[in-house]
């Protein structure tokens, strides 16, 4: 019997110290459930797939709740528990959060950094910063494109100022924008503020899925859509962005989180989101958000990001 008892104890001992087995320090979120959620939209179902998967790797119980809904309807399942995490851009927690109605800080760090001090009192953590910035813009159907000789890498050939002077001439044209861009102050309401000109209400064609405004452009049923700058329908269909020399502000990504499931991994909650998010440039995220419009799996998009990095094995 003693001698069962010691063979026991260092099987026990050996597998504790970690011999790929699966111990503790191997999966330290062993235990822990994340409900993790994200926009309607692709961009924000292949960050949460990211974490999902990021999460899944440490021992995390992960439930996905990916395509909660738009801004307001994701925000208020964080706040009230209906999922735990998902990822948010810095500058729409400066305007629709936190209300503030001056301008962010220019530095794209400031912004994240700011938010999260003073979203800590709403209970909610934003971890990570990504450097690439999907901010909103305007692309133009083939048609209007090639007829303006519009170039996206030249402001003087067609820029925001441009577009509005062509929108006040041609009273025909359809603008097709979704609600949430109509109504956000910093976005329709942004662009009219800075170049002193108002949309009319008839020129404006409602779609419920930005990307559906972006088919909407390639059928010809818009002349002038609103997109996300990093959308990888953009590239999928060679559409010509219209030149911002500086309208709309930048909207980096971090993970936002529930500060009670926070709490319960700091430190690897924290080095997760820095090591999916950071390598994210503006030109990587395009390109990942491109494979994902050209018909990959979102599941082996993320999985090869986190490959490539490191972050899973």
């Amino acid at each position: 019997m003693r001698a069962r008892t010691l063979v026991l104890a260092l099987a026990v001992t050996t597998a504790a110290c970690g011999d790929g087995g699966g111990s503790a320090r191997d999966v330290p979120l062993d235990g822990t459930t994340v409900v993790v959620g994200s926009k309607d939209f692709p961009e924000q179902e292949l960050l949460s797939e990211m974490f999902l998967q990021a999460f899944r790797s440490e021992g995390a119980d992960v439930v996905d709740a990916t395509g909660t809904g738009g801004t307001d309807a994701t925000r208020a399942a964080l706040l009230d528990g209906a999922i735990d995490a998902y990822v948010e851009y810095n500058t729409t927690g400066w305007v629709e959060f936190l209300g503030r109605t001056d301008p962010p800080p220019a530095e794209p760090e400031e912004v994240t950094a700011a938010v999260a001090a003073l979203d800590r009192a709403n209970g909610v953590v934003w971890l990570g910063h990504a450097p690439f910035s999907d901010t909103y813009g305007f692309a133009l159907s083939p048609e209007l494109a090639a007829e303006r000789r519009a170039d996206r890498y030249r402001v003087e050939a067609f820029d925001l100022q441009a577009l509005a002077e062509y929108l006040d001439e041609e009273s025909g044209a359809r603008v097709c924008v979704a609600p949430e861009f109509r109504d956000r102050p910093d976005g329709l309401g942004r662009f009219e503020e800075l170049t002193g000109f108002t949309v009319p209400a008839d020129q404006l064609v409602l779609f419920e899925r930005p990307t559906d405004i972006v088919r909407g452009l390639v059928a010809g049923e818009c002349d002038v859509g609103e997109v996300f700058t990093t959308s990888g329908l953009i590239a999928e269909y060679d559409l010509t962005l219209v030149a911002d020399p500086g309208v709309f502000f930048t909207y980096n990504a971090s993970l936002t989180m529930r500060e009670e499931v926070y709490e319960r991994a700091p430190e690897v909650f924290a080095r997760l989101a820095d090591e999916v998010l950071s390598p994210l440039t503006q030109a990587r995220m395009i390109e990942l958000n491109r494979r994902v419009a050209g018909g990959e799996p979102v599941e082996d998009v993320a999985l090869d990001h986190l490959r490539r990095f490191d972050v899973v094995s």
